[in-house]
């Protein structure tokens, strides 16, 4: 049976006139966070030693256990290069706007927008663009002690086509680039012993050493009581075949704890099955997960429990452009999360965060590129604010 959508509701704020934004804030508490600051030695002219996977030199000191807060992202970062006139071809496109990127550092970046905390482990080249990612971290807040720098790769690019709905394709330069070349031994191990949320996607297990390396991060994580959360991310043209990435994902489906999906992931997932059925959802519930995510672009998400189930409506806005709408929905997910895991219980809550997550989707695809459009916290409220009014 497919599921249908429930009356849009936020628990406890008014959907008068009369709402307020002092309503949101207490149903959206700016997230605590722990004692992690970034990298604040960073300097574009690093020497340019030969250390493979070195890292930038630190002053964080050592990270609080005790009600942390803290969200680690795992994976890629990379450069997005977004055309300037949307419904063209790579080849047609006049212009190409440069937008950094990477689905687990769209994420880290978007919890630490939003008022969280937040670190990135993963490995770029050593050239200019690895250390302009590294200084976007730095200036958004983003713990960097787990990112690596390659100087025998290059930092992962992206040319994305805008289709004139908003949609996107993608041509990928990264043959091998840095991102695949992260290693278990340059893991950051306690970074991640320390987190509430450890977030990874399914490109990091591509190729080797990079699936070793984020095999070893999960566990290290699972181990360590931190929660799971996957986004698998499909980018199909990365994979050696669809079947490939069909089992590359599948691979480490059971040991998630939220997992996070689009409708369009289910219809690959499950071979060509209704995505928007229950029962084909639920297949891919397995008996150890808390919270399965279904996301569905305007129309905003569905969410699965063990115990409930239901449907949030999202924020309509103009897309510009689509890239990191998830992303940021994941960002808002987990920075309500992270603060609060309570709210894997309560459906109320859970709902409340959801529309949350939703409004930060929506935003984002209001701007060209991912990093670039990612709202802050106060955008937020004042967009639901105005959805409610």
């Amino acid at each position: 049976m497919a599921l249908h959508a429930t009356a849009f509701s936020f628990t406890g704020v008014s959907t008068s006139n009369k709402a307020s934004r002092s309503s949101l804030l207490s149903v959206f508490p700016a997230p605590r966070r722990c004692t992690v600051k970034a990298t604040s030695q960073y300097l574009p002219s690093f020497p340019r030693c030969k250390i493979q996977g070195r890292a930038l030199p630190s002053d964080t000191g050592p990270l609080e256990k005790v009600e942390s807060s803290l969200v680690v992202c795992f994976g890629e970062m990379l450069i997005d290069f977004v055309p300037t006139t949307s419904g063209l071809s790579l080849a047609e496109a006049p212009a190409f706007k440069k937008a950094p990127g990477g689905a687990p550092a769209n994420v880290a970046v978007g919890i630490s927008r939003l008022g969280g905390s937040s670190a990135f482990i993963g490995k770029v080249g050593e050239d200019e663009f690895g250390y302009m990612l590294a200084e976007i971290l730095k200036e958004n807040n983003v713990n960097s002690d787990g990112m690596r720098f390659d100087p025998g790769a290059r930092t992962a690019l992206a040319f994305v086509t805008l289709r004139k709905d908003g949609e996107r394709e993608f041509m990928f330069y990264r043959n091998p680039s840095a991102d695949m070349l992260l290693r278990e031994d340059e893991l950051d191990l306690e970074l991640i012993r320390k987190a509430k949320v450890f977030h990874y996607g399914s490109i990091s297990l591509i190729t080797e050493p990079c699936k070793s390396a984020h095999i070893a991060a999960a566990k290290a994580a699972k181990d360590a009581g931190v929660i799971l959360s996957y986004d698998p991310n499909l980018r199909l043209p990365l994979w050696p075949s669809a079947e490939s990435a069909r089992e590359g994902i599948l691979s480490i489906w059971d040991t998630a704890d939220i997992i996070k999906i689009s409708e369009e992931e289910i219809l690959f997932l499950t071979q060509g099955e209704d995505p928007y059925d229950d029962n084909v959802v639920r297949k891919l519930y397995h008996p150890n997960l808390k919270l399965l995510l279904v996301t569905e672009g305007p129309e905003g998400c569905r969410y699965y429990t063990k115990d409930f189930s239901g449907r949030v409506k999202g924020i309509k806005v103009d897309a510009v452009d689509t890239t990191g709408a998830g992303d940021a929905f994941v960002a808002g997910i987990l920075s309500q999360l992270a603060s609060d895991v309570s709210l894997l219980q309560d459906e109320g809550k859970l709902r409340d965060a959801l529309s949350f997550a939703n409004a930060c989707g929506a935003l984002t695809v209001m701007e060209r590129g991912a990093i670039p459009a990612l709202p802050t916290r106060e955008v937020v409220l004042n967009a639901l604010l105005k959805s409610v009014a």
